[in-house]
C-alpha cells in the first residue's frame, strides 16, 4: 500500500449491509438471474450474500492474476467459468473496481454478464453496470478478510493502558 493513501476499512456488518444495498438494486432490474459468477478472490464473499438474498443457488467463479510477485502484470485467467460462455443472464460480482484492469479483462471474456461491485473506484466505474459506494483512486480499501483484531494503545501518552 502506497503510504500517502486514505484508508477505507469495511467491516463485516459493513459489508454485509451493503452487499444488501447492492441487492436491493439489482432487484430492481426485474430480471430472472440463472446465476452469479464471482470474480475471486474478493467477489466470493459479497457473491454468496448476494445469491442467498436473491434466492440464486448457482455460482461458478473465474479466477484472474493480475499481479504476479507483487508486480502488476498482464491479466491471466487461472480458473475460467463453465457456466457460460458469454455470460448472458449471469450477474457478475466483485468486491470493488479499481483501476479496470481486472474488469476490463473479465468484461471482454464475459460480455453479456451484468457487472455488478460493491466497491467502485473513479478509474474502474465505467466499466461496471453498478456499485453501491465510491472511493477516491488513492483509497486503499481494507476488506474484513484483511483484518485483524488487536489492542489500540490510547492516544493519550497520560492515559491508563
Amino acid at each position: 500500500m502506497p503510504n500517502n493513501t486514505d484508508r477505507y476499512l469495511v467491516s463485516w456488518d459493513q459489508l454485509h449491509r451493503d452487499c444488501r444495498t447492492l441487492t436491493k438494486e439489482l432487484l430492481t432490474l426485474e430480471t430472472q438471474w440463472d446465476g452469479i459468477i464471482a470474480i475471486t478472490r474478493g467477489g466470493m464473499i459479497p457473491a454468496t450474500i448476494i445469491a442467498r438474498e436473491l434466492g440464486i443457488r448457482l455460482i461458478d467463479s473465474i479466477s484472474v492474476r493480475t499481479y504476479s510477485h507483487k508486480q502488476i502484470s498482464e491479466p491471466v485467467i487461472l480458473s475460467d467459468v463453465t457456466a457460460t460462455q458469454d455470460g448472458e443472464n449471469f450477474l457478475l460480482i466483485d468486491d470493488l473496481v479499481d483501476t479496470g484492469k481486472t474488469a476490463k479483462f473479465v468484461r471482454e471474456r464475459l460480455p453479456k454478464a451484468y457487472f455488478a461491485t460493491v466497491y467502485a473506484k473513479p478509474e474502474g466505474k465505467p466499466l461496471v453496470d453498478t456499485h453501491v459506494t465510491e472511493v477516491s483512486q488513492d483509497t486503499w480499501i481494507y476488506f474484513p478478510w484483511d483484518l485483524d483484531l488487536s489492542y489500540a494503545k490510547p492516544i493519550s501518552k497520560d492515559a491508563d493502558e
